[in-house]
């Protein structure tokens, strides 16, 4: 058993190290962690908008997004999480939801309880600070698309959505070599946009014309880098990456 919840636990530290360095021992405590996997299937809730949460989802395989469901159905994509990622954390100490966080393709995750969180940032107060300073790193991704709502095209914001879509999926592990998954469709993209697929659809088209991506199979390959992070006014910064490969 305690085998099966190191391999699980594994992407969590993966992405903890992306971000700080870990002792053994805090490895070890991470690795122990007590957790509930499940399989979930594609577009099924973990948690809604305004439930109490006890605890906390790790996404092990597969993407997450947070949303809100606006007036008329119309639903806003916060972010995009992928394995590694904790979406919830924040529900450690603000245990109501002010927003949904749901499955986008089928995906294995793990609960972790909060008591057993709370349990281990006490005793071991550098967990406690790598996961609060992975929490900023969040509140710089929101406002990096903050940023892009209000003041950049379709054309950028989208070029800048997969220039970070690509450096999280380096930084553990899951892309190389400017190629990484994007099993999004053209309607979700628009979620996470604020544009509608009509104008999602047309500005592919415009990068795909322009020879600086290919998007097909659920998968990305970035034919230019320079040329997309140039489109992008793209600063990697906001991701506090402790180290990345160059592709």
């Amino acid at each position: 058993m305690a085998s099966k919840s190191l391999h699980l636990l594994q992407p969590m530290i993966t992405k903890l190290e992306s971000i700080s360095s870990l002792t053994e021992e805090e490895r070890y405590a991470v690795e122990s962690l007590p957790i509930k996997a499940q399989a979930l299937r594609a577009d099924q809730d973990i948690v809604r908008d305004g439930e109490t949460a006890t605890q906390c989802c790790l996404i092990i395989e597969g993407w997450a997004c947070r949303y809100k469901i606006m007036g008329e159905g119309k639903r806003q994509i916060f972010s995009f999480h992928i394995g590694g990622d904790i979406p919830d954390l924040q529900s450690l100490h603000i245990p109501r939801m002010d927003h949904s966080l749901a499955t986008m393709t089928d995906a294995h995750v793990a609960f972790i309880p909060h008591e057993a969180l709370r349990d281990l940032t006490y005793r071991f107060p550098r967990l406690a600070a790598v996961l609060w300073r992975d929490t900023l790193v969040d509140a710089g991704i929101f406002r990096e698309w903050m940023a892009c709502m209000g003041q950049r095209s379709a054309y950028e914001h989208l070029a800048h959505l997969f220039c970070e879509l690509y450096l999280k999926q380096e930084a553990v592990g899951l892309a190389s070599e400017h190629r990484c998954a994007l099993p999004l469709t053209q309607g979700e993209l628009g979620d996470a946009t604020g544009v509608t697929t009509v104008h999602i659809n047309r500005t592919l088209q415009e990068m795909r014309g322009n020879g600086l991506i290919t998007l097909r199979s659920n998968t990305l390959v970035i034919l230019a880098w320079d040329e997309l992070v140039s489109a992008a006014e793209f600063d990697e910064t906001y991701l506090h990456l402790r180290k990345r490969s160059v592709g």
